[in-house]
């Protein structure tokens, strides 16, 4: 093997990522955050170095039969699994150089939290690697496993991490049973659990079951993925992990979920523009509409929290929509035998994968910059940081213009892509339907395009809010106030970080040329998608310049600023003056917006959709209803889907633990009864059937 084999790179992780857990176990408390967090980084510039490697057409397999019983391990990477393998190498490069600092804080310096983070980031690392269905879901559930035990670090601490911890644990869980059943199911029906005899099995499999397949590997993915309506231990588990793990979570492991879905149904299942017509539009349909559903209602969610880290979660169910979007489109472009829109489609979903990977990953760091250097993340409490925390302060801003979706935003890039081919997939005027199918793919496309749309408008608000009154207001709490700069190690991160977000910005073509070669795999074209340097669709009209317009945009701010200088200069002296106050004197914090304040107009916009909780409490005096003490107002936005659809279990599940509790009585004769009456129940079951 060379030194660009992707085997090699995976051999180095395997042996980094190993290496640093057994050596955080043996090494002192005070030296152990920094051989983590430098040990981490090497695991994570190995899966780059081989992901890179794949998707520069090195090809990679290796068979284990010996480590797992009956079926053993199997591993190959083609540049579709190269792509995640990279973006999560990436991430945990940063996240690595992060976690040295900021894990020097005592209630996260322990052993068991500090050895799994190296795992975490390998079994991600292996996920797109597997070759097998039992070598998925053996790494499939480390990666679950691992990420639980980070989430839950601190549960000592707060008592939300350990609800978080398990909303995460069943929902996550429930995700591996479905996708254990539908790979089950579709490996029962080929001559190996192998995904080449997968592939091969895929064009004689009844219509039934590819349609259980798709529908249980989709929800199993999904859940991963925190599409609506599984996203619920999303904004839970995120704003309660530690922040590099948050980073880790957001960026890298909810990716993985997209990865899923893509492997199973374009490659596995063959419903690629090159495999068996593309499809059935009503799978790539239901795709489309969770992720436009997703989008939509995260980034509301996301407009309207206060809690900077839950925002930040909200907004990865947005993206992760939007990816969704570019997915589900793609296939049904691939079902129509569009096989230029389906390329474009996926690729731009794939460059959204990245760009979202880069300003996640910026965002989560600096929100913990932020903990660490206020104590809070409630943005109501927050405010004047830019004094105390400048450089964190510039690391937020570069973050949120990039998930802004505003030129030249990262966001901006993929989801121009996106849109073009939205539109340009949009049924001609003289266009006729002669299906049902047909019809809804006609309707879908405006909708889709209206809610990408939607949320990239929003997402400027939210940022904005999130920007504004967090960093530029007046400090509202006295840890805010005192709020003082992180140390050089987080800095370095967030700096690698919020480089990763201005190249992908401004060139774009450096990395669309790889993205565009695992979309065609995925596809299964021999052919590279159809983009170019300057992100252009030859067959679409319609070309742009990332790079070209933020020059013209630098261009004209250094313009505008000369000109008023020198107008401003001619004849005038320049002096200092109180800002105009209405006459009221100077402005207070409390006089500013908040979070609160700031989100209440959009809140009224979408009142049906959010249903806001409001109660007023007037306390009046002793003497007199019509003296007023004080006034209490409370506003709280909840998740409606999370209220109607799990509010129900959880009550009938509770209902089911009382009853438990009354079989359960402790007298052994009864236990007896038991097992007797169901021995019976079975053998009458058993004669009846035979």
């Amino acid at each position: 093997m060379n030194a660009l084999d992707p085997g090699t790179g995976l051999g180095a992780a395997v042996v980094a990522g190993v290496g640093t857990a057994v050596a955080s176990v043996a090494v002192s408390g005070r030296v152990r955050p920094a051989v983590v967090g430098a040990g981490t980084a090497l695991t994570g510039l190995a899966a780059l170095a081989a992901g890179a490697a794949a998707l520069a057409g090195v090809p990679f397999a290796l068979r284990l039969p010996g480590l797992l019983p009956l079926s053993g391990l199997a591993f190959a990477l083609d540049p579709l699994g190269g792509f995640f393998v990279a973006v999560t190498g990436a991430v945990a490069v940063v996240a690595g150089v992060y976690a040295g600092s900021y894990t020097r804080s005592p209630g996260l310096r322990a052993r068991s939290g500090l050895a799994v983070l190296p795992l975490f980031v390998l079994a991600m690392a292996l996920v797109p690697a597997a070759a097998s269905v039992a070598t998925l879901l053996l790494c499939w559930e480390l990666m679950a496993l691992a990420s639980l035990l980070l989430v839950v670090v601190e549960h000592r601490h707060r008592a939300e991490v350990a609800s978080a911890g398990r909303w995460y644990a069943v929902l996550t869980q429930l995700g591996f049973v479905a996708v254990l059943i539908g790979l089950l199911v579709f490996a029962a029906h080929a001559r190996d659990d192998s995904f080449a005899a997968l592939r091969a099995a895929a064009s004689q499999l009844p219509t039934g079951v590819t349609a259980t397949v798709f529908l249980a590997t989709l929800v199993g993915f999904a859940s991963k993925a925190g599409i609506v309506p599984l996203h619920a231990w999303l904004p839970r588990a995120h704003p309660e992990a530690p922040s590099h793990v948050s980073a880790l979570m957001s960026a890298a492991m909810v990716n993985l979920g997209v990865y899923g879905i893509v492997r199973v149904g374009f490659d596995l299942l063959g419903f690629g523009a090159g495999g068996s017509g593309g499809g059935p539009r009503w799978g790539w349909l239901l795709v489309l509409g969770l992720g436009a559903c997703s989008a939509v209602y995260g980034i509301l969610q996301a407009a309207m929290s206060t809690d900077l880290k839950r925002l930040l979660g909200q907004s990865t169910v947005e993206n992760m929509g939007l990816v969704l979007v570019g997915v589900g489109a793609a296939g049904l472009f691939g079902a129509q035998g569009e096989r230029t829109l389906a390329g474009v489609a996926l690729t731009a979903a794939l460059l959204h994968v990245a760009n979202h990977a880069a300003f996640k990953t910026l965002l989560f760091l600096a929100a913990g910059s932020v903990l660490r250097g206020s104590g809070t993340r409630d943005l109501d409490q927050l405010g004047g940081l830019r004094a105390g925390m400048p450089v964190t302060t510039w690391a937020f801003g570069l973050g949120a213009l990039a998930a802004s979706a505003l030129p030249p935003g990262t966001a901006f890039v993929s989801e121009w892509l996106l849109l073009q081919a939205l539109i340009h997939g949009l049924p001609a005027s003289g266009s006729v339907t002669v299906s049902a199918t047909a019809t809804a793919a006609a309707i879908a496309m405006p909708v889709a395009v209206a809610a990408v749309a939607l949320t990239a408008g929003l997402s400027v608000a939210t940022f904005v809010k999130a920007f504004g009154v967090g960093f530029l207001a007046k400090p509202r709490g006295p840890g805010a106030a005192g709020a003082s700069e992180s140390p050089p190690g987080m800095l370095a991160g967030m700096a690698l970080a919020g480089l990763a977000c201005v190249l992908l910005a401004l060139l774009p073509g450096s990395v669309l040329p790889a993205v565009g070669v695992a979309g065609a795999v995925a596809l299964g074209s021999g052919e590279r998608a159809l983009v170019f340097t300057e992100t252009v669709a030859p067959s679409l009209p319609g070309s742009l310049s990332p790079l070209l317009l933020a020059t013209a945009l630098l261009a004209a701010v250094v313009t505008v600023a000369a000109v008023a200088r020198v107008v401003a200069g001619r004849g005038l002296r320049r002096r200092r003056a109180r800002l105009w106050d209405c006459g009221g004197g100077p402005m207070s914090a409390r006089m500013e917006y908040t979070a609160t304040s700031f989100g209440e107009p959009l809140q009224r916009v979408f009142d049906t959709v959010l249903r806001p909780e409001q109660r007023v409490a007037v306390t009046c005096d002793e003497r007199s209803r019509y003296l007023v003490r004080g006034v209490e107002f409370r506003r709280r936005v909840p998740d409606r889907i999370e209220r109607r659809l799990y509010g129900p279990v959880l009550a009938a599940v509770a209902v089911w633990g009382r009853v438990g509790r009354r079989l359960a009585t402790g007298s052994v004769h009864r236990y007896l009864g038991y097992g007797f009456y169901t021995v019976c129940a079975a053998l009458v079951v058993l004669a009846v059937l035979r």
